[in-house]
């Protein structure tokens, strides 16, 4: 049994091809969008239609094994790296999104001053700026 085929049953899932393709797939492509999950799922598996990989992206966000991100003025992306409270850094000239561990030291806008009588327990932080290559290009 495969870890995507054991994180599957651990979420009352039953183990098909096309979801642990799409599990494996953003595994190793994170933060890509539906139609690269799409067409990496296709390298090995050329019938999964557009629909099955929608249904799984649904059904794998819902379940927790998959994040789904949506930075301002983007379309989706989709990662793995679920169950910690990370932050992304997106590049604004090609669109590369980095994750960055949580934000630490002295941070006053992640407190909100007024809750609202909400229990928070998550704050979502978006570095926007230029990636590396952009830069040097």
């Amino acid at each position: 049994m495969t870890d995507y085929e054991t994180q599957l049953r651990a979420v009352s899932l039953r183990v098909t091809r096309p979801r642990v393709a799409v599990l494996a797939a953003l595994h190793d492509h994170p933060h890509v969008d539906t139609d690269t999950v799409i067409s990496l799922v296709r390298v090995d598996h050329p019938t999964v239609s557009h629909q099955a990989v929608y249904d799984v992206l649904r059904a794998l966000t819902d379940a927790g094994l998959v994040r789904r991100i949506q930075p301002a003025g983007a379309i989706a992306r989709y990662e793995t790296r679920v169950g910690d409270n990370h932050h992304h850094v997106v590049c604004r000239s090609c669109g590369a999104i980095e994750d960055v561990d949580c934000v630490t030291g002295h941070a006053p806008c992640l407190t909100a001053a007024d809750d609202h009588g909400y229990q928070l327990d998550e704050a979502e932080v978006v570095f926007w700026g230029t990636c590396p290559a952009c830069a040097a290009g």
